[in-house]
């Protein structure tokens, strides 16, 4: 079965659907920071500065995709209190997280999420032209590279205290490994990095996404297994944990997304390469259903396990390979991936996807449709890259 751009601009109006409905907390302003399947609110639920980091960049992305004044609106209420709430006046940065009245509550400095807030101010410029908020994204970036940058062995560190001054727990979450430098955090600053020199082409900012894209290649990406290295120490010390087929599928576009905003064509050459060798690795995690399983763990242990946002990152990862290497099976995997979602990921009913199935197809208990992690970036991005992607001729 054919992808078709028409049934991939649907299940965007869906999800943006979803999110401007459930999601917006009309009493205390900004998001709910919990939502059920039923779509009922905690009320009182902490607020994640990546999730309203997260809608700010989904909703600016839909109005840059198609103009849209109620995108706009939420997109705007996303910025505004971003801005209001989540910004440390003081000492710059992020906070991780505030109370559901909007006073600071986990007031770490988490790289993480000021990536991701750079990311959303970039793209709320782009469709706004407010030029305060491209303001704050650039002051993000410099707070980055004031604190978190590695000046002698490259990189960047996880996490600070408020103040920043060293943390003893640098997790993003409890599943991960206390390291001080993880690919995922890398990944996303190159993320918020590119999309930020769209709207800024500032040489510095030019000099550490070449930086960084580097780290990928000889630091992040082992050559023999063609999978990411998640956890590393400062000097770049794999520390062996899990295989993450849906971070190896979402990094193989995303690299060489980066690249190509830097204009290089030997650098983009390298990067559509390593963008088949990653789908290559991730493709391992394929089941027979078409669904990418979410880790395969030390010993061979396999979390067959489906999360929502690994198919979104499969349907774009395996799709993006196809276009760079013309391989029919990328395409096939991506087409798999998405009529996997279509059965069992997507909420028919109460809307917006399921969390993820098991391996037999049961529904993933105890888990929202929104929260810290939860939230419209996915696959409303994958969405918008699919559109994209199938509105362009193939050359």
């Amino acid at each position: 079965m054919m992808l078709q751009a028409a049934e991939f601009q649907t299940e965007l109006d869906n999800i943006l659907t979803y999110w401007r409905t459930y999601a917006p907390d009309k009493v205390e302003g900004g998001f709910f920071g919990k939502i059920d399947n039923e779509n009922r609110p905690t009320t009182i639920a902490p607020k994640g500065a990546v999730l309203h980091a997260r809608i700010l960049w989904t909703f600016a992305a839909a109005c840059n995709h198609q103009p849209s004044v109620e995108n706009l609106a939420v997109a705007r209420r996303a910025y505004e209190y971003i801005i209001a709430h989540f910004l440390d006046a003081e000492h710059g940065g992020v906070y991780w997280s505030v109370d559901y009245q909007g006073q600071p509550l986990d007031t770490k400095k988490q790289i993480y999420a000021l990536a991701f807030t750079i990311y959303g101010l970039s793209e709320y410029h782009r469709a706004s032209g407010d030029a305060v908020a491209l303001a704050h994204a650039q002051a993000l970036f410099r707070t980055i590279e004031a604190h978190s940058f590695d000046p002698a062995e490259g990189g960047y560190l996880e996490a600070f205290a408020r103040d920043w001054q060293p943390l003893g727990d640098l997790r993003l979450s409890a599943k991960d490994a206390n390291e001080k430098k993880t690919m995922n955090t890398h990944l996303h600053i190159l993320e918020a990095y590119a999309n930020l020199y769209r709207e800024w082409p500032d040489e510095h900012l030019r000099q550490q996404i070449d930086s960084l894209l580097l780290d990928f290649t000889d630091h992040i990406i082992d050559q023999e297994t063609g999978h990411l290295t998640l956890f590393l120490d400062e000097h770049w010390q794999p520390r062996p944990d899990a295989v993450s087929y849906g971070h190896d599928v979402e990094a193989a576009w995303l690299l060489l997304e980066a690249a190509e905003v830097l204009h290089e064509p030997d650098l983009v050459a390298h990067f559509q390469q390593t963008a088949v060798q990653l789908a290559h690795a991730a493709a391992e995690g394929v089941g027979p259903d078409g669904g990418l399983t979410y880790e395969l763990h030390p010993g061979g242990h396999l979390d067959a396990d489906r999360h929502w946002w690994v198919q979104a990152e499969a349907m774009v990862g395996f799709y993006n390979a196809y276009q760079v290497s013309g391989d029919m099976h990328f395409r096939a995997l991506a087409e798999g991936a998405w009529r996997f979602t279509q059965q069992h990921i997507l909420d028919k009913e109460n809307g917006e996807w399921f969390w993820g199935v098991h391996a037999d197809g049961s529904l993933m208990t105890g888990e929202d449709k929104a929260g810290f992690w939860k939230c419209p970036y996915h696959n409303g991005r994958a969405c918008l890259e699919m559109l994209r992607r199938l509105n362009t001729p193939h050359p």
